[in-house]
This record gives structure tokens, sequence and C-alpha cells, in this order.
């Protein structure tokens, strides 16, 4: 049988739609109750939802009146703060196209932004490094915004642009891709395919406002099913967060893989009692630290799949839990496929691509400026997603490895999560990344980088290693490092660590 999972489409979008308008549909019937609340060490910043639906509408408004006009794109370079949200929704609400972007990001690194975009306003927190532009909003004007009339919602074709988010792309070149007004539609599928959301819910979200993980998970899901976001406050380190999770009866819990572990790190017992799981995402979740969380909670911890491109569309979830070391299955309504390298698909527990239907709500429009770039990811009905897996009998996906992060092991594909996943329960590691390394002119060979109070035993390494991997699989050097290198959401950079990597002499 053929690698495809297709139990039909979901229900279609309706028309005319916005997505801002989605979101806050329920607004006005609970106006009195929590939407928001920011959690600082010794109190909660609340926002309900009455007063957040207006400051939204009145930033429109007030976009409006500044002379901005539907279908115009603004850059945000705005903090970690409510103003985030509150903005990006304003301007969605006015039918204006908001490009949110890390703050960390380097005024050169704006300023090609700029020249890409050619927005029609940046809206700045002065204090966030951004390229000149000659029409910038900051954050006072922002904040006056709040208390003016409502805006209007831009209502119109669920298929036109909304959003534009920031991906890495396999040039080295950020690829800025388009997102259409449905693509919060197609988020609904996660609800049930992977948070189990409810709309009692209290989901806390480890992540700053301003990443897209935070801004769909963390805010977005929970505000258009009428439960309450927490964010921690900025500075709240991943230690901390247990002691906040407790005070502010957090029934779910996000955060990527790199949280759990420093969550881990100093209570062997996490005392959560109104915690009914944990989602993770944005890199692969190891078995180890899934079974750490489990035990140290006595809650589930459930893994999903997405990217830029797509929201997330392959998941586990407390009805439908991974099996072994798979990712999960597709969510309800989507239609996924593993691809062979002539673009077919592929059979059941057979390698290939990871594709998802061309016609997908949660699917981009494309990348802008770049129509050759975006129509190349097509493979006839499917979008290659560039990322390798398996698909079982039942649905279940094995993830295998990004294209840029599979090693060539004598002339064997290898991936990198495989071997890490391998040496994630040895005693007294930490983080673990794999990648390969050039030790002499054309001879690649596997290495595996890790964090440690001390340099461990290479020799019982090694002896551990050769229990669970084929030797082809097995690294040939381990590197003690104070920290692996990762990028701004947390995730481990596998291409930095080979700056790490000293061949021996010859």
């Amino acid at each position: 049988m053929h690698a495809i999972f297709d139990h039909g489409p979901p229900p279609p979008c309706p028309a005319p739609f916005n997505m801002a308008a989605h979101v806050l549909a329920g607004a006005e019937d609970r106006a009195g109750a929590p939407a928001l609340e920011v959690l600082h060490e010794d109190r909660a910043e609340t926002w309900r939802y009455g007063a957040l639906a207006r400051a939204v509408r009145g930033t429109g408004t007030g976009l409006l009146r500044a002379g901005l006009k539907p279908g115009d794109i603004v850059l945000m370079r705005l903090g970690n703060t409510v103003a985030f949200p509150i903005a990006y929704l304003g301007a969605i609400a006015a039918g204006i196209v908001p490009v949110p972007t890390s703050t960390q990001l380097t005024a050169p690194e704006t300023g090609k932004m700029i020249a890409e975009l050619r927005p029609a306003a940046v809206l700045r927190d002065p204090s966030v490094a951004c390229a000149d532009h000659s029409h910038q909003i900051d954050t006072a004007a922002l904040a006056a915004m709040r208390d003016l009339p409502p805006c209007d919602w831009d209502m119109g074709d669920p298929d036109r642009l909304a959003y534009i988010v920031y991906t890495s792309g396999s040039s080295g070149r950020p690829r800025a891709v388009m997102h259409a007004h449905r693509a919060i539609w197609a988020r609904r599928m996660m609800h049930e395919g992977w948070y189990d959301l409810r709309e009692t819910d209290r989901l806390c979200h480890a992540g700053a406002f301003n990443w897209t993980y935070t801004l769909g998970t963390g805010l977005m899901d929970p505000w258009s099913l009428g439960a309450t976001a927490l964010i921690p406050a900025p500075g709240t380190t991943p230690e901390a967060l247990p002691g906040l999770l407790r005070a502010h009866a957090a029934t779910l819990f996000a955060a990527a893989p790199g949280v759990y572990r420093k969550m881990l790190k100093r209570e062997e017992g996490l005392n959560l009692p109104a915690l009914r799981h944990g989602l993770s995402a944005g890199e692969k979740l190891s078995p180890a630290l899934r079974a750490a969380w489990e035990r140290a909670t006595g809650t589930g911890l459930y893994e999903a799949y997405g990217m830029s491109e797509c929201s997330t569309f392959i998941s586990s979830s407390p009805a439908h839990p991974a099996r072994g070391e798979a990712l999960g299955q597709p969510q309800e309504g989507r239609r996924v496929a593993i691809l062979d390298a002539e673009g077919q698909p592929a059979r059941h527990g057979e390698e290939g691509v990871i594709s998802i239907h061309r016609d997908d709500p949660g699917l981009m429009l494309g990348y802008l400026g770049q129509p050759e770039e975006s129509a190349a990811r097509l493979k006839g009905d499917w979008f290659a997603t560039g990322d390798h897996g398996a698909m079982a009998a039942d649905g279940q996906i094995h993830f295998m490895g990004r294209d840029d992060d599979m090693m060539n092991a004598g002339g064997y594909r290898v991936s990198p999560l495989e071997v890490e996943a391998a040496l994630a329960g040895f005693p007294g590691i930490g983080a673990v990344g794999v990648t390969d390394v050039e030790v002499k002119a054309d001879t690649r060979v596997i290495a595996a980088f890790y964090t440690a109070p001390a340099a461990l035993d290479e020799a019982a390494l090694r002896a551990y290693v050769e229990e669970r991997l084929a030797r082809y699989k097995q690294p040939r050097a381990y590197v003690r490092l104070d920290a692996l290198p990762t990028g701004g959401n947390g995730k481990l950079l596998r291409r930095a660590l080979r700056a790490h990597y000293e061949a021996p002499d010859p």
C-alpha cells in the first residue's frame, strides 16, 4: 500500500473571512473572562477578552489613520511584550499585512527585509534594532491607538494575504513565507489532533510573544476557543517555570524540547497538580526526554511536526499517542504522503519526503517574490517539505531528519536524530548534537557533541552505542562542549557544530 493518509479534506473555510475576527469571535460574549495573563514572579498582568478586543480593533483604526491601507505590509520590530500580539491582530483586523520578526535580528538583517518587503511602515520599539525606514510607528503611538473607536473587520476572500513570516532558506537566504487568512481555520485541526484544547484550559507557552510558535499555539489558538493564554514575563528562566505553572494553575504547557530539558535539570519530581499534559514542537523530541517528563510529572508529552510553510499537521495527542519513537499521525482533515525520489508516493515503511496536499488550508500562498522556488516545492498534488520520514500502515510517521541534516557515512545515509536518540540515555550526558565532519580530504565521519559537567568516558560511550546502533551509524569522535550552538528560538544548529571539531594531526 502507498504511504498516503487521506480521510478527506476538512470543512471549507467560511467566506467572507478575517483571521483576527475569527480569533476574537467570542470576545464580546466572554468580555470579562481572562484572555491573557503575563506571569511575573509575584503577580499576573491580566488582559480580559473585552479589553483585548477593544485594543486590537482600536489599533486597526489607528493604523488606518496613520495612512496605511488594506494590503499594505508592515514590518514588526517590537519587543517581547503584549504590544506584539495586539499590533499583529490589529493590523490583520484592518486588512494590513504584518511581518512578525525576532528581536534578535540585527539592523543589517532587517535592512535586507525592508529592501525585499518594501513595507509601508515599521512598527518599532526604539530599543529594538532596525534599519532606517521613512515611516516608523513607535510603541507609544501604538499604545495610544488602543483607545480609538473600533475598526471594521476587513472581511474578504479567505485566500487573500494575511501575514508573512521569515524562514531560513536552504541557500542561506531567508525566505518570506506568505500566509492567507485561512491559515487560522486550518489550525482548528490541532485543537483535537494535538492539544486536546478546551475552553476551560489555561495554556502556558514558554516562548516569547514574537515567536510564531508562541503566536499560534500560545495565543491565537486558545483565544479562538475562549481559553486563557499564559505567557511568562520576559526574563523568566526555564528553572522558574515549574513554580509559575503551579502558582497559576496551568492545565497545558507548550515549549521546545530544550526548555523541557532545562526544567528537568533541577527537580526530579515536578509537582504540577493542575497540568493535564505538555506539548512539544520546534525540533525533534527525544524518547528519553519524553519519558523523563512523564516520570517527573505523571502527565503525557505530545509532539507535533510543522514548518513555517504550513501549520502543524502531524502530531501525537491524548486520543492518539505516538507509538514507539514515531512523531504521531496526520491530524484528521490533513492529507499527507511520503514521496519517493521520483515524486511518487512511497510504500508503507519506506523512507521518503514528508509531503502535504497542495490544497491544505494551512499551506502557504508561496514565497514572496520567488514564484519559481514556490513552484519547485510542488510535486503534482503534493508540497514536499524537504524532511524525510516513513509512514506505517496505521498512519504513524517516523521522522528521519532534514535533507541538509542527513549524514553520509561510507555511502550510507544516516539521520542524526537516530544517533542523538541513542546517546540521550547515556548516564550523565546532557544535550546531544550529531553531525558529520571532515577529518581529511573527501573523508567524513560522524561526530557527537554533548554537554556534561566533565568529559565522559569515551570508551564507555563507544560501548554504549555499539549495543544500540549499527557500526556505520556509530560516532567516530566525541566532543564535550559547555553548550551546543542554538538559534534564537533554542533550536539546535547542527551545521554549526562542525566549527567545534578539531581533526587530530595526521
